[in-house]
């Protein structure tokens, strides 16, 4: 492709915000690459995924792919806290800092070795929402690493195990969520006599704004209102075992975009932590749970997927609030612990698929030419397309909509025929590209076109699924960044919504990072004849790789862990191959096996009524064998 003249890729940084929601680690290459970027001793490295998508290919790794840059879990971990570090220093803060990961947010395996390996140098630990996700944690962290804290409803087992992780030096926390909890962890730590560290988490009357906010305020499902905290206490100090109370945790919700939610919350918790003190309660944790925002769309704002504060606002703001409450009070700084999750993971996935087709919505090459003997209504339609110019663009607009529906009302009655309908809608996409040309060139823009770009735009087919690697995107419009990752030198020249290859209506994203808000569509190029285009999802590594169904029986994409060095070159230290059809088969029920019989004896009835021969049967079910040993998705 020639570059065109006028474009930049330091143009396409700002239509893509590239910078706005990368937090410094992806950025643009002079050869219009989207690069990822890691700062080492030595300087600044960046690493075009173009150059890592040529790896994939020479190892036989298909598209999709979901790519995990290990570097970049390792780089937040580290700027939590060495955030949280300089503010303690800076204010004067005589406690700690301890991070704990939840598992919840990304269970992969290959996810939590490496924050279990990277995060010991600072003490960073696990959050267990269940016995599997305890399970984990004790198997990757050891006793003395980090602290385990224990959430969720919990029974008799997991009691026990989290006991006797207890004794074998874990510090393992229980969180107590519900009134009915307390007897239990009481009554199992009687009978293997170990005393429990616990903690309590409360239900804060503050409310936050943002997509998941209802662990906050008095609704809230978890956690013990004021009265029930206060009998707790009682019940502790009556069997001589307020000493075991250690911690008071509470969780206003995830992705909260507003710095003032957060400080208020926590000027909130602190008067808890205060007034249990002074009850007697041994205390000395304080859990913020999570809720540190990741700017999806790079704005700086006060928006559910955005956050109007940076990483050291943040740690400052918390670290300032609990001295304001805590220093009059004369309360000790208690070590102060988050829950943060989604800000430690989701930079450190890219979902990386490629484009296998287009529907454009362009007229034909040339004008049809209308006949004599054509109804009526087309020579209407015809005199609109003349007339775009020179009358006012929502009247052209009625008119064209007008002629359109009676013409397709004229087909349905079978007064027309096919080839008389597409000229109808030859005519019409020209129409609908001139009005759109106009409000380009600075035409008012009446409410009613404000659509028109969208419904013109193209639809590019993703070799993905969004309801396997994107839920989120379906389910509850969570806005990702979107982009091609190369051929930044040249302008995109077309707009287009991105489909999967799920066959369902559903399964298409429509909404798209835009240089100053929210769009319908996303800048694509031209895909070129024999030439691969690519494109990348950012920052889906929170929640979505556990979250996806098996839509259509579309299985887990390939997965790969790359590891960049100082000299920039990089190492494929893991990967996973995706689901087989065999897999997903058997995932529904289905046994492959059995299901290979079944269609033998179908091919040996064909034999045996002439339809096939013995050596055609035997190729059918090699491909049978072969399809079943496949990827799920689209392979060249």
């Amino acid at each position: 492709m020639a570059v065109l003249s006028d474009w930049s890729p330091e143009q396409a940084a700002a239509l893509y915000r590239v910078r706005d929601w990368s937090a410094g680690y992806f950025d643009l290459s002079a050869e219009g690459l989207v690069t990822v970027t890691l700062d080492f001793p030595e300087g600044r490295v960046s690493v075009p995924l173009m150059d890592m998508v040529r790896g994939l290919g020479e190892r036989g790794l298909q598209m999709p792919v979901l790519l995990r840059v290990e570097n970049l879990l390792d780089a937040q971990i580290a700027r939590l806290n060495e955030s949280f570090r300089t503010a303690m220093e800076s204010l004067g803060y005589r406690g700690a800092y301890r991070g704990v990961f939840p598992i919840k947010v990304n269970q992969q395996r290959q996810v939590i070795e490496e924050i279990a390996a990277f995060g010991a140098r600072y003490g960073h630990g696990l959050e267990a929402g269940s016995k599997a996700e305890l399970i984990v944690a004790l198997a990757m962290l050891r006793p003395g690493q980090g602290m385990v804290v224990c959430n969720g409803y919990k029974d008799e087992e997991f009691a026990d195990l989290g006991l006797l992780a207890r004794k074998i030096g874990y510090n393992c926390v229980f969180v107590i969520e519900s009134p009915a909890e307390l007897p239990i962890i009481l009554s199992r730590s009687d009978a293997l006599g170990v005393r429990p560290s616990i903690g309590v988490r409360v239900k804060l009357s503050s409310r936050v704004g943002g997509l998941w906010n209802e662990t906050s305020g008095d609704r809230s499902i978890f956690g013990l209102t004021t009265n029930q905290l206060v009998e707790l206490v009682d019940k502790l100090r009556e069997r001589g075992m307020l000493d075991c109370l250690e911690l008071l945790h509470y969780h206003l919700g995830s992705q909260i975009p507003n710095i003032r939610d957060i400080r208020r919350g926590v000027l909130e918790a602190c008067r808890y932590y205060v007034d249990l003190v002074n009850e007697g309660a041994a205390m000395g944790y304080l859990d913020l749970g999570g809720g540190l925002a990741v700017d999806y769309e790079g704005a700086s704002a006060n928006t559910p997927h955005s956050r109007n504060y940076s990483l050291d606002e943040y740690t400052v703001d918390v670290v300032e609030a609990i001295m304001g409450v805590l220093d009059p009070a004369g309360i000790a700084h208690p070590v102060l612990v988050t829950e943060s999750g989604r800000a430690v993971v989701a930079y450190a996935s890219v979902l990386l698929f490629n484009a296998l087709d287009v529907t454009s919505f362009e007229p034909s090459g040339e004008p049809m030419s209308i006949g004599e003997d054509e109804h009526e209504l087309l020579h209407g339609l015809a005199e609109v397309q003349t007339a775009v110019c020179s009358r006012g663009v929502q009247e052209c607009y009625n008119d064209a909509i007008y002629y359109l529906d009676e013409i397709r009302d004229l087909f349905r009655r079978g007064q027309i025929g096919m080839r008389s309908e597409a000229l109808a809608e030859d005519i019409f996409l020209r129409i609908m590209h001139r009005i759109a040309r106009q409000l380009e060139a600075g035409a008012p823009m009446p409410p009613e076109l404000s659509q028109l770009p969208e419904k013109i735009a193209d639809i590019y087919y993703g070799n993905f699924s969004v309801f396997q690697s994107l839920p989120d995107a379906w389910a509850i419009d969570q806005l990702f960044p979107i982009m091609p990752i190369h051929r930044h030198r040249e302008a995109p020249t077309r707009r287009a919504i991105i489909a999967d290859i799920t066959c369902d209506s559903d399964g298409k994203i429509d909404r798209f990072i835009g240089p100053q808000q929210a769009s319908r569509t996303l800048p694509v190029h031209v895909l070129e004849e024999g030439e691969e285009y690519y494109l990348g999802v950012f920052l889906v590594g929170a929640y979505q790789e556990t979250l996806g169904d098996l839509h259509n029986l579309m299985g887990d994409t390939n997965v790969v862990s790359v590891r960049i060095n100082a000299d920039g070159s990089f190492d494929f230290v893991k990967e996973m191959n995706g689901d087989s059809i065999a897999d997903v088969l058997t995932y529904v029920e289905y046994d492959p096996g059995r299901l290979q019989v079944r269609f033998r004896d179908t091919a040996e009835q064909a034999v045996r009524s002439g339809r096939i021969t013995p050596a055609e049967r035997a190729q059918i079910l090699d491909q049978f064998a072969a399809s079943l040993r496949g990827y799920t998705y689209f392979e060249k």
